[in-house]
């Protein structure tokens, strides 16, 4: 699932003209099965000024090797020769000398992340030998990114400061219902085609079927990060006999799906933070922001509430940036996300440059813009999908009394993520009825799931649902790691079992396996006691195998 981020970290996609260059022909589909083919030509501009930065993750440049091209599929697949949108599909070529041992489908999660960029950066991220044997084909879903029409509701959704998220109080209540509701209309008012109707879940796996077939393939390779698993989970219900080798990364709880999704992170981000406040309190000597983790709570939201009445606001690079509580909460969830030295010292420094009176150290590390031109395309095709899987409450006060409950003792995400979901009780999209996980005949029996026990946005419990209702699927646990997705995050032992899968087909031998923690960062310039004691604290478990 998504959240506000600050619009500096929001790399817009705009609708430019991709570059021309010689079409290959299409493929064939093998079995006598209809392909529509894919034109592969050179990236448009945006495209590769995303893949840059992957470059520096591999010895192959993939802003260089990368493809693109356009699948035409039906805005409504019930109706197969009416309106078609454009889908935009990427490819990054195997290294290997001969043909590809096969394509790698990949998808980000999100909903609405553009994952057209990220079938790069996974191909970056992978070892010799699986860029040696898979082409990894990346994809923007439709309505998201470079795929045609992108819906975008309201660039200036993002101005920096918005109005304080506040704790369920009238006021703020009042304020956020008005912009949720205006946000909802404006979205509705975007849509040209009824594009509204037609962003399920189910709509995107059937998308994911076409790109099979235009790729000329029998099986389906796929492996999918956080909501990635769910699409995953849903195609393989819808096309079980078309599932080759399935990945899924940071699962989702299909139970959940997704309202109650959503305040099960709110308990789940909650303690993770709590926990990060912690690691900062050890190197107190380095932050001075107290040597408790009380003492470091006490101090964010005490400045998340003065920031809520007097944000900070600076120049910087010739722009104008904010931070108020929303935008320094947006960006300090990432902490809870993925536990790096990163982005723990850094952000935790910038925390440190506000009572140190370095407010520019603070804002450039916190801030977001405050005027328009922010991409909210993201959040819009967010909510296209979440407001339109399922039928969310629409009755406010079950909303109040749910968040209020939660927010007591749980209050960092609460009401953030509340509003991030609000326009739903508004959307236009016409809700359906989700699919049964796994309620199939002949469902697929191979897949293998990955998931950190202290994963924030897709929490363990969820993970274990998924496992219950797929036949024979196999789950790596990577106990006590407060990480958000875990393959190519670190863990030699995670991406092995990654690796064995793809290249060889072997999967654990049992149900369920456990591999060690990574453990916590150690910020530059810490003492050596202070070094000592997070070793001491951090000592990864045992490896240990269950049935």
């Amino acid at each position: 699932m998504k959240k506000f981020v600050s619009a500096a970290a929001v790399a817009g996609l705009s609708l430019t003209g991709l570059a021309g260059a010689a079409a290959s022909p299409a493929l064939a589909a093998p079995g006598g099965e209809p392909a529509a083919g894919l034109a592969w030509h050179s990236c448009s501009a945006d495209i590769i000024a995303a893949v840059k930065p992957y470059d520096a993750l591999s010895d192959v440049k993939v802003s260089e090797t990368i493809r693109c091209a356009e699948l035409k599929v039906p805005l409504d697949y019930s109706r197969p020769n009416g309106t078609t949108i454009t889908i935009e599909v990427t490819r990054t070529p195997h290294t290997g000398s001969g043909p590809a041992k096969g394509d790698l489908v990949v998808n980000p999660g999100g909903p609405g992340g553009s994952g057209a960029p990220f079938g790069a950066r996974v191909f970056a991220q992978n070892s010799p030998a699986m860029k040696a044997a898979y082409n990894v084909i990346g994809f923007d879903p439709r309505g998201v990114g470079s795929s045609v029409p992108a819906l975008s509701c309201d660039p200036e959704t993002y101005n920096a400061p918005r109005p304080a998220y506040g704790t369920g109080d009238p006021k703020s209540v009042d304020i956020w219902l008005k912009r949720s509701k205006d946000y909802a209309a404006k979205c509705a008012a975007s849509d040209k085609i009824g594009l509204l109707n037609h962003v399920t879940t189910i709509d995107s796996a059937r998308d994911v079927e076409s790109i099979r077939k235009a790729l000329g393939n029998k099986k389906l390779d796929y492996y999918g990060a956080s909501y990635g698993t769910y699409l995953g989970a849903v195609y393989a219900t819808l096309y079980p006999d078309k599932v080759g080798k399935m990945v899924m990364d940071g699962v989702v709880g299909p139970k959940g799906v997704w309202y109650q999704a959503n305040l099960d992170q709110d308990v789940a981000f909650d303690k993770n933070i709590d926990y990060y406040f912690g690691w900062i309190a050890k190197y107190d000597s380095l932050f001075h922001l107290g040597s408790t983790q009380a003492e470091v709570r006490s101090f964010y939201y005490g400045l998340r509430k003065k920031l809520a009445t007097d944000p900070v606001r600076q120049t910087l690079d010739g722009q104008e940036v904010a931070v108020g509580p929303d935008e320094l909460d947006d960006v300090v969830q990432n902490a809870a996300y993925r536990r790096s030295q990163a982005v723990w010292g850094t952000y935790a420094a910038g925390l440190a440059a506000y009572k140190a009176g370095d407010l520019e150290t603070f804002a450039g590390t916190f801030g977001a813009g405050t005027t328009g031109g922010a991409d909210d395309n993201g959040w819009a095709m967010y909510l296209a999908t979440q407001c339109t899987d399922v039928q969310w409450p629409l009755d406010w006060k079950k909303w109040q009394r749910d968040n209020d409950r939660i927010n007591r003792r749980h209050p960092f995400l609460t009401w953030s993520n509340a509003w991030f979901n609000a326009p739903c009780l508004y959307w236009q999209g016409k809700a359906r009825t989700p699919v049964d996980i796994g309620k199939v005949r002949n469902f697929p029996e191979n897949i293998l799931m990955f998931e950190a026990t202290a994963d924030a946005a897709t929490p363990y419990a969820g993970a274990l649902d998924m496992q219950r209702r797929l036949p024979d699927a196999r789950l790596v646990v990577q106990d006590g790691d407060r990480t958000h997705c875990i393959v190519h995050r670190g863990s030699a032992a995670v991406d092995a079992y990654f690796d064995a899968y793809f290249l060889t087909g072997k999967r654990p031998d049992r149900r369920t396996v456990h591999v060690p923690q990574l453990g916590d960062p150690v910020p530059p310039g810490a003492s050596a006691t202070a070094k000592s004691a997070a070793r001491t604290a951090t000592l990864p478990p045992k490896l240990d195998v269950l049935r």
